[in-house]
């Protein structure tokens, strides 16, 4: 069985053509640039947005001990970029049922990770 990030921005207006711009940049710079990208999955955007959803998506994280680390360091920074392009919306990011607290001044971190 595996673990996900779930990552999700809700607001009224959808997202202007200039911040449609820069999810698509984050998405292609972190997953061309993931530790594993050759054989993991990388940012996943929905295609199909509920209303009042502005971005969704998910990153299935490996099975290996060793990959684990190295890919939350990475995909939390990319959904902290994600939240950056989109700052003013209502944002849900979830490790499967775990929530991952926003850091005004850090951005997405699980403590110790880094360390």
């Amino acid at each position: 069985m595996g673990v996900s990030l779930y990552y999700t921005a809700r607001r009224a207006t959808p997202l202007t053509d200039a911040e449609l711009t820069a999810v698509s940049g984050v998405a292609d710079t972190y997953n061309a640039n993931a530790p594993f990208s050759e054989d993991e999955e990388g940012l996943y955007l929905y295609d199909r947005l509920d209303a009042g959803t502005v971005l969704d998506g998910s990153t299935k994280m490996p099975f290996a001990d060793d990959r684990v680390v190295p890919s939350l360091v990475h995909w939390l920074a990319a959904v902290t970029a994600l939240r950056t392009a989109v700052p003013d919306a209502d944002w849900t990011f979830t490790l499967d049922d775990h929530e991952i607290e926003w850091d005004g001044d850090t951005g997405y971190h699980l403590p110790g990770l880094g360390d």
